[in-house]
């Protein structure tokens, strides 16, 4: 990777000013880091801090509790540690990640999560990448799996999931922020290795019923409809299960423009609220709150991902990136951990359920989306 002096913010409002095209604007501001900003060495200390960790209890390193599984926020930093190294071009790495995994098999079968929630059936979307990065029969085996019992109603399935199932949607639905990205993440991944547009469609249609439910006017989200509060991370995840989806989604999808209507309705409404320092807070629309950097970090994934595929053609998304990810590594302390990361949180109707939240250091619902934001300024220089 080319290392290129920092361009200050005068040069950069220069570019916007002089006219520059989206094209060169886009390189201009996601290509040119301090040494110690540089996605590529950041995304790499983290993803190492990753393989050099025990499994985690829903995004806790030891010393905790019993481990009963492997959870989603593993899944989701293995994910993105795999998405970095192809990124890269580092094979070593790619190796072993692989080879965490093959415990799976044998001697830690045992921590396979059961398919029967949103949270667990996110699993098959990491099998998958491995399949679709090494070609071995296993992953796929394992990951289909996962995602085909997203839809297929199990016999103790209560009346209400058995209604989702007979509109056509999971059974696993729930309207929660979340699911759009544990569901939508599974079935793109079923896409892009069977190339069924089963998987695609009905996860789009999936899609347009959350924005259809919770998307409020100001383009933001409640963390459930019970839960009235726009969570961070929680508004994080439907950031990126939008921008993910809309990656893989073919143009004659019949819900695209409904997903990208919602898509350019958040973004903008994230473009007012966003910090000066290039931070959003914990409640997104509460200036009270902490600043919090799991949310953050996926809302300036989302970010890059708009500007990279034309999606957000203004300059202001692409510099809301930039300060994002500049702050952002402020906050990774010298043991590659990043602070500041809201603890895993079910929706709640009370107010300090959110506020008074611990704050962690290292945890996985915050490392995950750090390597995601290196990976995707990564694509911007391809």
């Amino acid at each position: 990777m080319k290392k290129i002096k920092f361009i200050p913010l005068t040069l950069l409002s220069g570019l916007i000013l002089a006219g520059c095209t989206t094209g060169k604007f886009e390189r201009a501001v996601f290509d040119d880091f301090p040494v110690d900003k540089d996605p590529e060495a950041i995304g790499t200390r983290v993803v190492e801090k990753f393989l050099g960790s025990p499994h985690s209890i829903y995004g806790v390193l030891p010393p905790h509790k019993e481990l009963k599984q492997i959870s989603y926020p593993d899944v989701c930093t293995w994910l993105g540690g795999l998405w970095f190294a192809e990124e890269v071009g580092n094979q070593e790495l790619i190796d072993r990640l692989e080879q965490r995994f093959q415990p799976f098999f044998d001697e830690e079968k045992w921590l396979l999560p059961e398919p029967n929630h949103v949270d667990n059936n996110v699993f098959g979307a990491l099998a998958l990448e491995l399949f679709l990065q090494t070609g071995d029969p296993k992953y796929y085996e394992l990951g289909m799996a996962y995602a085909d019992s997203q839809w297929a109603v199990p016999e103790a399935a209560t009346a209400e999931e058995k209604a989702w199932a007979d509109k056509g949607y999971s059974w696993q639905t729930r309207i929660w922020l979340d699911d759009m990205f544990m569901i939508t993440a599974v079935q793109a991944q079923a896409y892009r290795v069977t190339g069924d547009r089963k998987y695609i469609d009905r996860a789009a249609r999936q899609m347009a019923l959350y924005l259809d439910e919770i998307q409020l006017e100001n383009g933001l989200f409640h963390h459930a409809p019970f839960a009235p509060y726009i969570w961070g991370r929680g508004n994080g995840w439907m950031a990126v299960g939008m921008s993910e989806l809309l990656r893989a989604l073919p143009a004659d999808n019949p819900d695209r423009e409904r997903i990208m209507q919602g898509y350019l309705k958040m973004m903008k409404s994230l473009l007012a609220f966003q910090e000066e320092d290039g931070m959003w807070r914990q409640l997104v629309d509460q200036p009270d709150l902490w600043k919090e950097t799991s949310g953050t970090a996926m809302f300036a994934y989302a970010m890059i991902t708009g500007v990279q595929e034309g999606w957000l053609a203004e300059g202001a998304y692409a510099l809301a990136a930039r300060k994002a990810w500049l702050e952002l590594t402020n906050y990774l302390n010298d043991e590659d951990n990043l602070t500041m990361i809201c603890v895993g949180l079910n929706a709640r109707d009370f107010r300090k359920r959110y506020e008074n939240a611990k704050q962690t250091v290292g945890n996985l619902h915050g490392q995950a989306p750090m390597i995601w934001c290196a990976t995707a300024l990564l694509r911007s220089e391809r």
